[in-house]
């Protein structure tokens, strides 16, 4: 029940922004957290490095949220932006998406080779909220609960691409195979991502594509390393 139906609205500064809203700020800072991560990853720091990195950054995400959850006054009054910009009304009382969207990605790197890893946090940065922007703007076609037909191309297309360009990046093996092996991790994700599950999708994303890919890139022969 919203807070007009209940006969009151929101406290100034609340968050109000539901799942069916854009949030364009939020989406934004989405796909440029998960980005950075995978791109610095990538070419700046080893796996221990990336660990130590990430893994300081996480807990600093951690409490900074639960500040952000004890003092909700202090940040409606002094910054209503981050409300309006970041925080969903269901948010306001409990962990935000950036807690397992950040344990996640940490999980991600520590469980599956490099390669794979970059796939998915790739394909969490950028497929989810694409998927989402799409579904949101454009989605006629409903497939699955809160989800289009529309959507899940955008995040089959966006998964595809990312893995064609991670997998093939510098890879001695066929095109055919890394063509192959992609088709498949993106069909494998735009799957998962229609599953109603009652987890948060920034968890169960990059660990499934994470794993998928490493499993799948082994059958086609594309090398992780």
């Amino acid at each position: 029940m919203t807070p007009d139906e209940q006969g009151t609205a929101p406290a100034d500064g609340a968050p109000s922004a539901t799942r069916h809203d854009l949030q364009l700020g939020r989406r934004l800072f989405h796909v440029v957290n998960g980005v950075s991560t995978a791109t610095a990853y990538a070419l700046l720091f080893t796996h221990e490095q990336v660990i130590h990195i990430f893994g300081t950054i996480a807990c600093l995400v951690y409490v900074v949220d639960r500040v952000r959850i004890a003092y909700p006054e202090a940040v409606a009054r002094r910054a209503p932006w981050v409300n309006r910009l970041f925080v969903r009304a269901e948010e306001q009382v409990r962990e935000s998406a950036m807690i397992p969207y950040a344990i996640a990605v940490l999980l991600t790197i520590i469980s599956v080779p490099k390669r794979a890893a970059l796939v998915a946090i790739y394909t969490l940065a950028v497929a989810d909220p694409l998927a989402a922007v799409v579904g949101i703007q454009y989605g006629r076609r409903r497939i699955a609960h809160n989800r289009s037909l529309e959507g899940s191309l955008a995040f089959f297309a966006a998964t595809l691409v990312i893995a064609v360009l991670v997998l093939g990046r510098g890879a001695d093996a066929p095109a055919l195979a890394i063509a192959g092996a992609s088709a498949t991790i993106g069909l494998a994700a735009a799957v998962c991502e229609l599953l109603p599950l009652r987890i948060d999708d920034n968890l169960t994303i990059p660990l499934f594509v994470g794993f998928t890919t490493w499993v799948i890139a082994a059958l086609f022969g594309v090398p992780l390393t």
